[in-house]
């Protein structure tokens, strides 16, 4: 790998371990991270917090700031992006094992790239995509009640069936309001001894104004106040775990190759991903490795297909099926680097990314509230 990526820890200090962590706790099993005893458990995944952010600006963020000191840092999945680390989360896999590859990969039952989060060009068939099953279904099958606390609009999408099925909806109708919030976990808590909790405006904010940005600054300070809420409020029975799917890095005008506008970066059939990672398609991939290294050198790592499975990017085992998603060629950007696509307008608007494997991007804090060591 080049100097500035890190590898993603599966085996260990990893998202993937999270729930797997809290289910081994509730059943009497051995956990992978040393989590507190508890009878409950609450995970709140703030989409967009990683583990540097915040402590470069913890005095916006006084609760989280003080758990950082004892936190853990994991790493997030490969690529560092949303939907890739939710279903690794949900389903305690890797990406190899669960197949959501990326924001957007080929599909070969549709043949065509789509779009995880979105699931625009998808199969109609979620259920026969998904590769293994998740935490909250495992849970349920020895009679342990789950739910998930997130916007009443994603409780029927692809990604939430991909990653959370099993558990109970209950949907948030008034997102930012942090009583509410917090009341629809505690009301969840009734029924289900491990509650998921989503909040997506940190990435947001993020992506449209940049990381330490003032809109950004004052929602890291909402998610505090989110965070100080809840510990004030959850039973002394209720541990609570504080993590993020990916952090993030802002991305300069200097620093963005337009992929239609590089003569170099030709002969593929069609590109996935995102500006920081992208997945490249075509019959010859040892040339569009050489053309694509050729034209980005040092500003990024590009790897084959196999060489990227080799460097265990996707984890330790790589199913056939999650393997001919992964690009003919993959390309992480390294520093700042961004390949911007025009078939894509919408990313050109971006001013934070994530997707690579710096540690900006790849490092989460997994901050821990009650329960008993």
């Amino acid at each position: 790998m080049g100097g500035s990526f890190i590898e993603p820890r599966y085996a260990d200090h990893a998202l993937v371990n999270v729930l797997g962590s809290v289910q081994a706790r509730i059943t009497g099993a051995h956990p992978v991270l040393q989590l507190p005893h508890a009878s409950r458990y609450v995970v709140l995944l703030v989409d967009g917090l990683g583990w540097h952010q915040l402590a470069a600006f913890a005095d916006h963020a006084e609760t989280m700031g003080t758990l950082q000191a004892r936190a853990d840092r994991l790493t997030c999945s490969v690529p560092s992006t949303t939907a890739t680390s939710l279903t690794s989360l949900g389903c305690g896999a890797p990406p190899g094992e669960h197949g959501v590859v990326g924001y957007s990969f080929r599909e070969p039952s549709v043949d065509r790239v789509i779009n995880a989060l979105t699931w625009e060009g998808g199969p109609a068939d979620v259920d026969a995509f998904a590769s293994v099953p998740t935490v909250f279904q495992q849970l349920a099958a020895e009679g342990i009640g789950s739910a998930t606390v997130t916007l009443d609009r994603f409780s029927g999408s692809a990604l939430t069936r991909l990653a959370f099925r099993g558990a109970t909806p209950v949907p948030v109708t008034r997102e930012g309001d942090v009583e509410h919030v917090a009341g629809r976990i505690t009301e969840a808590l009734r029924s289900a001894r491990l509650v998921y909790a989503y909040e997506r405006m940190l990435d947001h904010d993020g992506h449209g104004f940049g990381v330490g940005s003032w809109q950004w600054l004052d929602r890291l300070g909402a998610v505090d106040d989110l965070v100080d809420h809840l510990i004030g409020q959850l039973p002394d029975d209720v541990c609570l775990l504080v993590t993020g799917d990916h952090g993030m890095i802002n991305v300069p005008e200097s620093s963005r190759i337009v992929l239609e506008d590089e003569p170099r970066l030709v002969g593929h059939d069609a590109v996935g991903g995102e500006p920081r990672f992208r997945h490249v398609y075509g019959d010859d991939a040892r040339a569009l490795a050489v053309a694509w290294r050729s034209c980005l050198g040092e500003r990024a790592q590009v790897l084959l297909r196999d060489e990227a499975i080799e460097a265990g990017w996707f984890g330790p085992l790589v199913r056939d099926r999650s393997q001919a998603r992964i690009g003919d060629v993959v390309a992480a950007m390294t520093e700042d680097h961004a390949v911007m696509s025009r078939a894509t307008p919408k990313e050109f608007g971006l001013v934070g990314m994530h997707g690579s494997l710096t540690r900006d991007e790849m490092e989460v804090p997994l901050l821990v509230a009650g329960g008993v060591s």
